[in-house]
């Protein structure tokens, strides 16, 4: 299963990437989009924190960033499941932004597919067990071990309680 979550994660990534790059370079595609997101949203981020950018092009220029950066560790296998979560959660209001004012059902049913994709890739364990099931068993473990260890102590102290007994018995 390796190579073809390998494949399809280097697919996933590579539209972020391309994306990412020409956003980069030529801001100017996306700051309609991007000020009419921030024209909704502006304000809370002011008041959260006045050091967040609320210029639409350096916000397209910080996301274009971003995307690269996440697609490439979503590409490469490094941190995917973050990289993927936080490609998810940058496509939501570029989602959001473009339906509204473009209603094109298309683009925000594209959307809305690298989306699962990426929630997909989000929860993607690898095969592995998920930290929740490994915490879990763990726990398990060592309650088992913990009553293990009692039982075998108490086996113990019982016979040296024995023992002695029998020593105190014998003569001499």
């Amino acid at each position: 299963m390796r190579p073809v979550r390998t494949a399809a994660r280097a697919m996933l990534a590579s539209i972020f990437v391309v994306d990412g790059i020409r956003h980069l370079m030529n801001p100017e595609l996306k700051i309609d989009t991007a000020r009419w997101v921030l024209d909704k949203v502006g304000p809370q981020l002011e008041k959260a924190d006045p050091r967040i950018p609320t210029d639409p092009r350096t916000v397209v220029r910080a996301k274009a960033a971003t995307d690269v950066v996440a697609g490439l560790a979503l590409a490469t296998g490094h941190f995917t499941r973050p990289a993927a979560a936080l490609l998810a959660a940058g496509l939501v209001p570029t989602t959001a932004a473009g339906f509204a004012k473009e209603k094109q059902p298309a683009d925000l049913l594209k959307n809305l597919g690298l989306i699962g994709g990426l929630l997909l890739a989000a929860a993607d364990t690898q095969g592995r067990p998920s930290l929740r099931y490994r915490t879990t068993h763990a726990v398990d473990r060592s309650s088992r071990a913990v009553k293990r260890a009692a039982r075998s102590a108490k086996r113990d102290a019982k016979i040296a309680a024995m023992s002695a007994a029998a020593a105190r018995k014998m003569p001499g």
